[in-house]
């Protein structure tokens, strides 16, 4: 199993994992010119997408979904509460389920995870292949007991550091932005994906990647600072995806 990103951040998400001959593209925030390019960037094209994941129905994640699957016939999976939300746009072949409910896609067993987002009814994703498994986590406001269990034991993390606290609060959001970004039903802010990570870090873990970084709320800086007092190993070892590049492929294998 191998991991890569089209691009993390507010502009648009893609995460594409791929194992064997199957290959998955976990959210489309771009548009098919721009997803067709950064997806050369690793190698692939549309074409090589055997489905497309959604985690919710934001225009970040959910943006391209619709032309991506109806112009190369790539099946959609998202739970009846995305789907409902009429923000996909029409997909050749639309997959519905429960939110919490697993799948499997060629070689890859999907279990979705029900997060505490705004959205219809937003679900993040732990994949497994080959002996390896993946967590997909990020646009979560708060951190459940459910949560963390679900996502132990992962070889492979993508874990929201979304926004610094006290930039947030002294940045130029207007008041009800900020109060949904930094509420329970927002996003993770640097001490919580760092709570979340040390309840989360083990023997199994052996890759992690900080994404969906607010290019405003947050910086670099304020998560190494976390990183640094809190998880020293990880400090120099983490991968970053950013929303201009994402990130190139990472083997699990290793």
């Amino acid at each position: 199993m191998r991991v890569a990103s089209l691009g993390s951040g507010s502009k648009g998400n893609g995460t594409v994992v791929a194992s064997g001959e199957t290959c998955l593209l976990i959210d489309c925030g771009f548009s098919l010119r721009e997803t067709t390019r950064r997806l050369a960037r690793l190698g692939l094209a549309p074409g090589d997408i055997d489905a497309i994941l959604v985690t919710h129905e934001h225009s970040d994640h959910a943006a391209g979904v619709g032309t991506l699957s109806r112009g190369h016939g790539i099946p959609v999976y998202a739970t009846h509460g995305t789907a409902a939300s009429g923000r996909l746009g029409e997909c050749a072949v639309l997959e519905r389920f429960n939110a919490g409910e697993g799948f499997t896609v060629g070689c890859v067993t999907v279990r979705s995870v029900a997060v505490p987002h705004d959205a219809r009814e937003p679900c993040q994703y732990r994949l497994a292949a080959g002996g390896r498994e993946l967590g997909i986590l990020t646009d979560l406001g708060s951190v459940t007991p459910h949560v963390v269990a679900a996502y132990r034991g992962c070889q492979g993390l993508v874990l929201e550091f979304n926004h610094d606290s006290t930039m947030l609060a002294a940045g130029a959001y207007p008041p009800a932005l900020k109060r949904r970004v930094g509420g329970e039903w927002g996003h993770l802010n640097n001490r919580q994906a760092s709570d979340l990570l040390a309840a989360l870090d083990g023997p199994a873990l052996r890759h992690l990647v900080i994404a969906h970084m607010s290019e405003k709320n947050n910086s670099p800086a304020a998560v190494r600072e976390v990183l640094a007092a809190e998880h020293p190993a990880w400090l120099e070892r983490a991968h970053w995806a950013c929303q201009g590049e994402g990130f190139g492929w990472i083997p699990l294998d290793d």
